[in-house]
């Protein structure tokens, strides 16, 4: 069944970059398997699946030291500075950077491990008060700050948008991020990239791939309802 709803969302997302003129190879999909057990992602990337997405570091290391090495893990909830050192040389993207503080102790860590991180910047372009990102006119400020950071790579923007019934009314809120990229692009910041665009889950990818998502994070579309009964060893 997993590998079927993978199917029909790959399809859905070729049929959206159609309707907006895109390359389909601009669009990664990205299986959001937070509180899932390794047999489900085995299954999934057997079928050829290579992009994971996690919310907790545990759950990451955990499933990165048991699956195959070839998996891209992106690390898409919050992260706390005393987790960072777990996962700087396990992760392919980290998507929730949403503080200097942050940066820098990714930057530190990742010094440590002689590697570079990729990230990217969270905006609450909603703005509301139960989610972290940035304001979208703190971004480019914050960006400039990391951008001399040695051992991190800003690659671009990701959002989470608001839970609603009609996907429509959060087209206004990927269309910002975009424009907001589209801005900060302009002002030509040494080390940054702003090619990468998160955004968009279960109930509003298609919408986000129309308005440029190059990631869209989709769990249960794919794995049905979380189990947060699932028992992970603490990190």
């Amino acid at each position: 069944m997993i590998t079927q709803n993978y199917d029909e969302i790959q399809k859905n997302i070729d049929a959206a970059c159609e309707k907006a003129g895109r390359e389909r190879a601009e669009v990664e999909l990205i299986a959001v398997s937070k509180t899932k057990p390794v047999s489900m992602l085995a299954q999934l990337y057997e079928h050829g699946c290579r992009d994971f997405g996690e919310n907790k570091v545990q759950e990451l290391v955990e499933k990165y030291e048991t699956l195959p090495k070839d998996i891209r893990w992106h690390m898409i909830g919050h992260l706390q500075r005393n987790k960072v050192k777990y996962i700087v040389d396990k992760v392919f993207l980290i998507h929730s950077v949403d503080s200097l503080r942050l940066a820098e102790e990714i930057s530190k860590e990742a010094c440590k491990k002689n590697v570079t991180v990729n990230i990217l910047i969270e905006v609450n372009v909603a703005q509301e008060e139960t989610k972290f990102g940035l304001k979208t006119d703190e971004t480019a400020e914050l960006i400039r700050q990391i951008s001399v950071l040695p051992g991190i790579c800003v690659k671009g923007l990701m959002t989470i948008a608001p839970y609603v019934e009609n996907a429509e009314e959060n087209r206004q809120y990927f269309r910002k991020l975009k424009q907001l990229s589209v801005d900060i692009m302009h002002k030509n910041i040494d080390n940054i990239s702003m090619g990468s665009l998160s955004m968009g889950m279960s109930g509003d990818y298609l919408v986000a791939v129309e308005e440029g998502a190059t990631y869209v994070r989709v769990g249960t579309s794919i794995f049905g309802e979380r189990d947060y009964g699932l028992k992970i060893t603490n990190v």
